[in-house]
């Protein structure tokens, strides 16, 4: 098992055949994917895991499995997708519901910007976008450093939703 990183808390690790079951968890969760167009079906998660394996042996980032270090349990996603810009990483971090509210979402997502800035290749900017009516998001985000950078239309969840940036360079 590949950890690229760990936390005090987390380890997080490259996404492997077997996280499907917890990862379905996650994503096929409607309550967890209520504010980033749905659930996912177990078949579509385990193309996003055969996506994210290759983007990690081809761009050196991905989104990542999450787990609690005290009993190696996955409790969310977090990480990048690339973004239409060849230089900025999108961040995005999905937990499990029973793990809300403990800080995980701040701890895995400011330990994939180091992680990042220290080993991204090409990236100088990261993105993230939230749903105006998910502020938790937002605020993880103000908490690791991204600044708000307006309002944008996303076609895919038919709104504009609040963009956030951070400079690496």
């Amino acid at each position: 098992m590949t950890i690229p990183f760990e936390t005090d808390r987390l380890l997080l690790r490259t996404m492997q055949a077997d996280d499907l079951d917890a990862v379905y968890e996650i994503w096929g969760s409607p309550e967890v994917m209520k504010y980033c167009g749905g659930a996912s079906t177990k078949s579509q998660i385990q193309c996003s895991i055969k996506f994210y394996r290759r983007l990690q042996n081809e761009k050196g980032y991905s989104v990542y499995t999450v787990l609690l270090k005290e009993n190696s349990s996955i409790i969310g996603v977090c990480g990048f997708n690339p973004a239409e810009n060849e230089h900025e990483a999108e961040l995005l971090y999905h937990f499990n519901q029973l793990c809300w509210g403990k800080g995980y979402a701040a701890e895995a997502a400011a330990a994939c910007v180091a992680a990042l800035r220290k080993n991204g290749p090409n990236v100088r900017k990261i993105i993230a976008a939230v749903d105006p009516a998910n502020p938790a998001s937002g605020k993880v985000l103000r908490k690791i450093g991204m600044t708000a950078a307006g309002m944008k239309w996303f076609e895919d969840t038919q709104q504009e939703e609040l963009c956030y940036e951070m400079e690496l360079a």
